[in-house]
């Protein structure tokens, strides 16, 4: 069993640098999580470098923006790394006609990119970003167009990895959730964000310009996502602290308390092994 923690001071001394996973930590994408915020805010003022990093398919300033408009503080953070800052790169090293598969919220992802936006059937590769209307729609309605995509070998760029995320009470799927359907169709996937490696190699160079001299013994990652946060933590070589009241909640959530033993057969389940939990960040 990790060791449970109720405290994020308490590991003060274990970690230099936190990876701070933001929807389902900070905020739920309605309302921010004041006890969170002010415990990373806590962390900074101790000396601690706090880089965001999210599965968002919003390059930062499209966090920022959102941060601004639900109301997260800006001092909870030092900086923010997004799967859509570390996705560009995959878009701007794949074919140029692209076809554009999610909200028009999220088109900011390709501006300044030499690519051209194009319909399925003169798409050379496909940028996933969501679901069109992540409300009322989930990854099977896309099964047929992701065959046709299939049948031309067209490569998947997903830009969040997330398969659902909390949005106030409810949980609404992501493109994660579709990359899982093309993969399964047999389709070849191109992930940058959580759990895959350029993201974190790009939240270490940025908290390397903030403290020169980090490394992965002394940085904690912090996160609720069983696949994608605590996942990518081990695979990459940090130890993680587990966020039990996230997505996975109603696996181990006995009335209003944290049963330890479902907790504990969830994480084995999952083959995962962070070395720390929380209720909730704080």
């Amino acid at each position: 069993m990790p060791r449970k923690i109720t405290d994020l001071d308490q590991l003060t001394e274990h970690a230099d640098v936190l990876l701070c996973d933001v929807w389902g930590v900070i905020h739920n994408g309605v309302n921010p999580f004041p006890l969170s915020v002010e415990a990373l805010k806590a962390a900074r003022a101790r000396g601690q470098a706090v880089i965001l990093i999210t599965n968002s398919p919003r390059p930062a300033q499209g966090v920022i923006r959102q941060f601004e408009t639900i109301g997260v503080d800006p001092e909870c953070w030092d900086d923010i790394v997004t799967s859509g800052d570390v996705t560009r790169q995959l878009v701007s090293e794949g074919p140029k006609q692209i076809y554009f598969l999610g909200p028009e919220r999220d088109m900011a992802l390709v501006e300044g990119l030499d690519v051209e936006l194009v319909d399925p059937g003169a798409a050379k590769a496909v940028l996933c970003t969501g679901l069109f209307d992540d409300e009322t729609e989930q990854a099977e309605n896309y099964r047929s167009l992701l065959q046709g995509f299939k049948a031309r070998d067209l490569p998947f760029i997903c830009a969040n990895p997330d398969r659902v995320v909390e949005r106030g009470d409810r949980l609404v799927p992501c493109a994660g959730a579709i990359a899982d359907l093309y993969a399964e169709l047999g389709g070849e996937t191109r992930i940058a964000g959580k759990p895959h490696a350029p993201i974190y190699r790009e939240a270490m160079a940025r908290a390397q310009a903030l403290r020169a001299g980090v490394d992965k013994s002394r940085t904690l990652a912090i996160g609720d996502g069983a696949s994608t946060d605590i996942r990518g933590a081990l695979d990459n070589g940090f130890e993680a602290v587990f966020i039990a009241r996230g997505i996975h909640a109603r696996h181990y959530i006995s009335g209003r308390a944290t049963d330890e033993t479902r907790l504990q057969a969830f994480l084995d389940a999952e083959g995962l092994a962070p070395a720390f939990w929380m209720e909730w960040l704080a």
